[in-house]
């Protein structure tokens, strides 16, 4: 076979594969614009799958993942009918629902199968080898989670928000630096957090022991607040444009586009803010390096001033907003604190009505 034929051959066939990943994308995207505009039914865990289906090239097995989820359930159902949750409330219902799901994702649980055999359910564990996904992207992701038993601060309460709606009720998930968690509100005690890294209902100054949590960062909804399903829903937006750029090839108006869609139905949410002036800067990058010059060259064509203009304003609007980056590793340390110092963060009311008897 000629050798240019078969460059062309090659470059065709992944020519068509990019093609077909960018039609999952956008089957995405148009998914969970639908829901944020009401077009379609909110379903979180539906937005949540169509990212990973396409980060996964359409392969995910949701047969396989739904069984999973359907199994987890049912076994949050066993015990709500098996125990009773030592709290008092009108909202007991929901609190009881609560306190098995965290049972589900962070104890072991004695069970029998369909032959009457005994054996123990082992709860999910942290997992430590890939927490940011630098070695591969699917350690983000539920699906992985479900598959490896191992997840983190981000496939954990995604997990979890999936399965409250399952169980009819809602669950809101929080941002803290590099972190997502859980925020409950209970009749007796108001608003609560579920840490499902750790296993911990953790008080709000284990949040702010991070360091890296600005009083203006909180004020500003930021940090520490509870989100609404569509601000949700602007998380997996997120997601699927961070996915996206795991590509060798990608187009960086869709980034932007993604950026721009959950800032609509988020405004401080700034992690949006920071995906979209980082593909604007490689914007301007793209540019310059057709014009056969660098950076020094920015405020010399207007396309290009005009970018970076908008860069500044951003990065100044990220900082009133009370944003500061954490480091990777200070971020584990700040994680692992909470299970060293469980006495000092650990909501002691919550832990009380947790308990539950048979």
């Amino acid at each position: 076979m000629p050798r240019i034929f078969l460059i062309l051959l090659i470059t065709c066939g992944f020519s068509q594969i990019s093609k077909a990943q960018d039609y999952l994308y956008t089957e995405s995207y148009n998914l969970l614009n639908d829901m944020l505009e009401n077009k379609s039914n909110y379903n979180f865990k539906k937005a949540v799958f169509s990212v990973e289906n396409a980060y996964n090239n359409g392969t995910l097995d949701t047969i396989y993942l739904n069984q999973k989820i359907d199994f987890l359930t049912t076994l949050a159902n066993q015990l709500l009918e098996s125990r009773t949750l030592e709290y008092q409330g009108k909202d007991k219902e929901n609190i009881s629902k609560y306190a098995s799901l965290f049972t589900v994702l962070n104890d072991t649980i004695p069970i029998k199968d369909i032959k009457d055999n005994n054996y123990l359910y082992e709860p999910f564990d942290y997992n430590f080898d890939d927490p940011f996904g630098h070695n591969n992207w699917n350690s983000m992701f539920v699906s992985n989670l479900l598959m490896s038993r191992k997840g983190n601060c981000h496939s954990l309460p995604f997990l979890y928000k999936i399965l409250a709606e399952q169980l009819g009720i809602e669950a809101h998930l929080a941002l803290a630096p590099n972190h997502i968690y859980i925020k409950h509100r209970s009749e007796k005690d108001g608003w609560y957090n579920t840490e499902l890294t750790s296993g911990i209902f953790p008080i709000d100054a284990w949040i702010m022991a991070s360091g890296y949590v600005h009083i203006d960062a909180i004020r500003n909804g930021v940090y520490m607040k509870a989100l609404n399903n569509k601000e949700s829903i602007a998380l997996c937006l997120v997601d699927l444009a961070q996915a996206y750029q795991t590509q060798e090839f990608y187009d960086l108006d869709f980034v932007i586009k993604c950026a721009d869609k959950a800032l609509e139905y988020f405004p401080n949410f700034v992690n949006a803010m920071i995906l979209k002036t980082e593909a604007q800067g490689k914007k301007i990058e793209n540019i310059l390096y057709e014009h056969n010059t660098d950076f020094t060259d920015v405020n010399k064509y207007p396309e290009t001033s005009t970018i970076f203009l908008e860069i500044q304003n951003q990065l100044t609007v990220i900082h009133q907003l009370g944003y500061r980056q954490m480091p990777e590793d200070m971020y584990l340390n700040w994680l692992v604190s909470l299970k060293e110092e469980k006495e000092k963060y650990a909501n002691k009311k919550i832990n009380n009505y947790i308990n539950t008897t048979n």
